[in-house]
């Protein structure tokens, strides 16, 4: 039972990552259909964001109620219900409204598993299963593609991905009891009591450490978006690069950032949560080094080692939230956590654009190691307390 629930939660974590580049890779056809400028896709961003944070705040008091196993399930069954209203969407309101229910969603989802992996199962899990998070992501533009090159169109994709979610969210409700008897039957092997009542937020603010774990988490977040988001019009802009090709540079940061969480999963467990942190900090800080140097073509590499590097960070983080405080307090700083993150990764890429507007884009790799270094003396001062 206990692996049976690890290959569903791992199905969860495909899920997951599946709608996550869905708007981005289907927007230069969305946007002409709406009747709507570029940009705004930020205003979709934001508005799944703001959703996701949202119901990260709240994701402690809602799994104490309901139970892990129930908040994922509804949580699936909303983002499904999101994705197959995106497919329906004839004029961009009707997307921010789809939104909503799918950031609520997204990010109840996000906090519940996290958590549970964490008080439940080795830290391999957590990174071979963020991992999967990254096979999710990388295979939704393939299926945007595949929709717009058949004559299907964007809503297709959507449409398809949903009722993929549908399924899932059905097999997550029929194995509810499943997600009750491995939390139980862990928690009186371990002799441990559950605890009943919720942390609030200023609370857990109020715990030791946490305002250093969540600007460690909120920086990590900001360089992550901001690689993915910047890091292919940093090689034309600034490096003179053909757009195909710094495209498929860009793509390197995501694909280092996957295989990264893959190896990390064999040697989580010998490491540690700590050492696992403070190594994925240092070595993406000396990407954005290697990225800044006059290397040519060679410095994508800085690109790679920054994604490498970065991997391991976010399942580190999460799976040693419970160590670090408490296991009675692990959902509300998880949730918490979550916001954090989300917070980071919507606000600070759109504030770099405006500073390299200003400055030029060769700030790039500086931001990025100010934001690494950020989230390697948070954590360490995290640990030394």
């Amino acid at each position: 039972m206990y692996a049976l629930l690890l290959a569903i939660i791992y199905l969860a974590f495909v899920s997951l990552g599946l709608p996550d580049s869905l708007v981005g890779s289907g927007w230069p056809v969305m946007h002409e259909d709406l009747g709507v400028p570029t940009s705004f896709a930020g205003i979709v961003s934001v508005v799944i964001s703001m959703g996701t944070i949202v119901s990260s705040l709240s994701s402690d008091r809602l799994t104490r109620r309901f139970g892990v196993g129930l908040v994922t399930a509804v949580s699936v069954a909303m983002t499904a219900l999101a994705l197959l209203g995106f497919s329906t969407a004839s004029q961009f309101w009707m997307l921010l409204a789809w939104a909503v229910p799918y950031g609520l969603g997204a990010g109840a989802v996000d906090a519940a598993l996290n958590n549970y992996v964490a008080l439940y199962y080795n830290a391999r899990h957590m990174n071979w299963l963020h991992s999967f998070w990254g096979v999710g992501a990388s295979i939704s533009p393939f299926i945007m593609s595949f929709a717009l090159s058949s004559g299907s169109g964007w809503a297709a994709a959507y449409s398809g991905i949903g009722w993929l979610q549908v399924v899932l969210a059905a097999f997550l409700f029929v194995t509810l009891p499943m997600w009750r008897k491995v939390a139980t039957t862990h928690t009186a092997a371990a002799g441990e009591a559950p605890e009943a009542k919720a942390v609030s937020l200023g609370g857990a603010l109020r715990i030791p450490g946490v305002p250093c774990v969540l600007l460690a988490f909120f920086s990590y977040c900001a360089m992550e978006m901001t690689a993915m988001l910047w890091g292919a019009t940093y090689f034309v802009n600034d490096r003179g690069f053909d757009p195909t090709l710094a495209a498929r540079f860009g793509a390197f940061y995501i694909l280092g950032l996957t295989a990264g969480r893959f190896l990390a999963g064999f040697v989580a467990d010998h490491l540690g949560d700590r050492t696992l942190i403070r190594l994925g900090f240092s070595l993406a800080v000396l990407g954005a080094l290697v990225l800044a140097l006059p290397l040519g073509s060679v410095s994508f590499a800085g690109l790679v080692l920054a994604g490498v590097g970065s991997a391991p960070v976010y399942p580190a983080i999460i799976h040693s939230t419970p160590a670090n405080f408490g296991r009675e307090h692990s959902q509300a700083i998880v949730g918490i956590q979550m916001a954090a993150a989300y917070t980071g990764s919507t606000v600070m890429p759109p504030l770099f654009g405006v500073l390299s507007s200003v400055t030029g884009l060769w700030i790039f790799p500086f931001f990025l190691m100010a934001l690494g270094a950020l989230g390697l003396v948070m954590s360490e001062r995290l640990r030394r307390r």
